[in-house]
């Protein structure tokens, strides 16, 4: 539900009219809000909402308020007083269930309401295996893609707060950007294995490439004090010979695509699969082909 001021909230729990705490003359409340939502937010609109509807219904008047230059404080005090309630606009409630006054007197008032259209049953999500981002190899955002749930700094500070690593690790790795690692998990699962040691998350290693761009030589040491090559966890970048053997680079030669038939390494291999001629060339066919005034048009 929302009020007009921005004020959304959820329902936590609904009661039955007995149950619900009610004002000396014995009428229910309709809607009990937590205070803790008002100083954390510093929505003061709602609260004088609030007591403008008590005082227009003990006086009974309809009030129509301008935006941003409505009643102040004093002059709701002032209509508070006219009729005939406190000042503060608070009163003593009663609890439904056992008819006990509650210690403190209560904020009450006649603040519109309005119900949003969002439910439950439309927004629960689960996901096992799904597509995962293109650009940072972590999974999609959102119910419509079938992504995965964000989980944001302040999550991962709060499960460091309660010293769970090892899950704080498999949220980071497996069941994220950690791309050879998430591979190796499922199958160990499927397989009935052990899940192996996580790898290195996608994102450290774009980290790193930033800090490269940078001039800086950033090397990754291992536990063990030795250089870790972050292509060793991915084989992205290897190509593969017969029986699926991983080929070295020496011996990867494309005499097919490449002029002269030289051997080249992984790196070169993969950038010659994606030469294309040069691109005045390229962009001089396509405009051709629009004005129709080429003979190569009915070729592009």
């Amino acid at each position: 539900m929302a009020g007009r001021h921005g004020n959304k909230g959820v329902v936590s729990r609904i009661l039955p009219q007995e149950d619900m705490p009610f004002l000396p003359d014995g009428t229910p409340l309709d809607i009990v809000l937590n205070p803790l939502g008002v100083p954390s937010r510093m929505n003061i609109g709602q609260v004088l909402e609030v007591h403008l509807g008590y005082a227009a219904h003990a006086l009974g008047w309809k009030v129509a308020t301008p935006i941003f230059n409505g009643a102040n404080e004093k002059e709701i005090r002032e209509l508070l007083k006219q009729g005939g309630v406190a000042e503060d606009g608070k009163t003593v409630l009663y609890d439904g269930r056992t008819g006990e006054p509650f210690d403190q007197r209560v904020t009450v008032g006649y603040p519109y309401y309005l119900k949003l259209h969002h439910l439950v049953d439309d927004k629960i999500h689960a996901r096992s295996t799904g597509p995962y981002s293109l650009v940072t190899q972590q999974p999609l955002g959102g119910k419509a893609q079938f992504g995965g749930q964000r989980f944001g700094e302040m999550e991962v500070w709060a499960l460091e707060a309660y010293g769970a690593a090892y899950t704080l690790q498999e949220i980071l790795t497996v069941k994220s950007d950690d791309v050879t690692g998430r591979v190796k998990t499922y199958e160990a699962i499927v397989k009935g294995h052990n899940v192996p040691t996580p790898g290195v998350p996608e994102s450290f290693k774009v980290l790193v490439k930033e800090l490269q761009s940078l001039c800086l030589d950033v090397k990754i040491l291992g536990e063990d004090g030795e250089e870790v090559d972050l292509k060793d966890d991915d084989d992205d970048d290897s190509i593969y010979g017969a029986g699926g053997k991983v080929l070295p680079d020496d011996e990867i030669t494309m005499d097919d695509d490449l002029p002269n038939g030289k051997d080249v390494d992984a790196d070169e291999a993969a950038e010659a699969g994606f030469e294309i001629q040069d691109e005045d060339n390229v962009f001089g066919l396509l405009n051709d082909s629009y004005t129709m005034d080429s003979d190569d048009s009915e070729n592009v």
